[in-house]
């Protein structure tokens, strides 16, 4: 039976990440080379920003959920998996530079991010060098339903981009319109990254829908988290700059809920977003109050709902080792602080 989550507890996320990933560490290792390898070019700026963003690094839970899910069937894999777990990171990385551009962000992982070291211009194309050498890569496995996974995920994310910046600012957006913004920019990368794990080992359609539902609700318990942490982390764990969401004009699960629940506040979120910049007067307010109407408990409960179906839908693979890795990793997501 799947160990289900139920709240936070007082094990430390770190202790149990590390249990995870060094499941999985000589393959992981193998994906770094990899990422470096590929970002070698004779494109002089190509190698020094590829070079840059890999030392930037990240959580690479992409890439550790398609090497899990590929060794829920057999232990030993191929290096078709380290290939393509390192395309789940480009396709990742893509977004993320492109994100950037997009927010106007200034800082990513607690470094300059690429549009702002490099400036827009440079940062449109080197994510657009990335996303198609992730392409490029997958083509070699000359695998159509690999592909057909990958171009889902990647129009989704595109489309989550652009309905989500419709309703920039839009202080009326409904739960329902979150999520699907959170399942498209999130959960379909996630998906893809289990179902491609799948796929390389021959999995049946039944263990491969599995795994995709099991993505999907996984990162969308991750995004409901990231959600979270604008407002409950600090700046050096998180990264960049907390508040950022509300200054940006985007509208997440809590604030989502308080204005339905309390329409009075909507005029103090309103101003707490066209607050000048340097000032976080009313944007602290409006977090007092998330904090005040339990708003902010009820987002991480929600994410807590999601990561529980994501171990559920894990009940048809055979219990071994890699099976309650992927049930450790929904509950690491739901209590990590950054």
């Amino acid at each position: 039976m799947a160990k289900i989550v139920t709240a936070p507890s007082s094990a430390d996320a770190g202790t149990t990440a590390e249990r995870i990933f060094g499941l999985i560490q000589p393959e992981m290792a193998a994906v770094e080379e990899e990422f470096e390898r590929q970002t070698r070019s004779n494109i002089q700026i190509v190698a020094h920003i590829g070079q840059y963003l890999h030392q930037t690094g990240g959580k690479r839970v992409r890439p550790a959920l398609l090497i899990l899910a590929a060794k829920v069937f057999n232990e030993r894999v191929s290096e078709a998996v380290i290939r393509m777990a390192t395309v789940m990171e480009f396709l990742h990385t893509a977004t993320l530079v492109h994100d950037d551009i997009i927010d106007g962000a200034k800082m990513r992982r607690g470094r300059q991010s690429v549009s702002s070291e490099w400036g827009n211009n440079t940062a449109v194309l080197m994510g657009d060098w990335l996303y198609m050498s992730a392409f490029e890569t997958a083509l070699q496995e000359r695998d159509l339903d690999i592909l057909d996974a990958l171009t889902e995920a990647t129009r989704k994310m595109t489309e989550g981009e652009l309905i989500q910046l419709t309703l920039i600012g839009n202080i009326r957006i409904t739960e329902q319109q979150h999520l699907d913004i959170v399942s498209r920019k999130t959960g379909y990368l996630f998906s893809a990254s289990c179902r491609v794990g799948g796929i390389i080992q021959h999995a049946g359609n039944i263990e491969r829908q599995a795994l995709a539902q099991y993505g999907l609700n996984l990162g969308i318990a991750f995004q409901l988290v990231d959600d979270l942490l604008d407002f409950t982390s600090d700046v050096k764990k998180l990264g960049k700059p907390v508040l950022s969401d509300l200054r940006e004009g985007k509208v997440t699960l809590p604030l989502i809920r308080l204005l339905n629940n309390h329409p009075e506040c909507a005029p103090l979120v309103r101003s707490a977003m066209d607050e000048p910049a340097g000032e976080t007067k009313r944007a602290e307010q409006v977090l007092a109050l998330l904090d005040e109407y339990g708003e902010l408990e009820r987002a991480r409960h929600e994410a807590y709902a999601y990561a529980t179906l994501a171990q559920e839908n894990l009940l048809v693979f055979p219990d071994n080792p890699y099976r309650q890795a992927l049930e450790e990793i929904a509950q690491f997501i739901v209590e990590r602080d950054r």
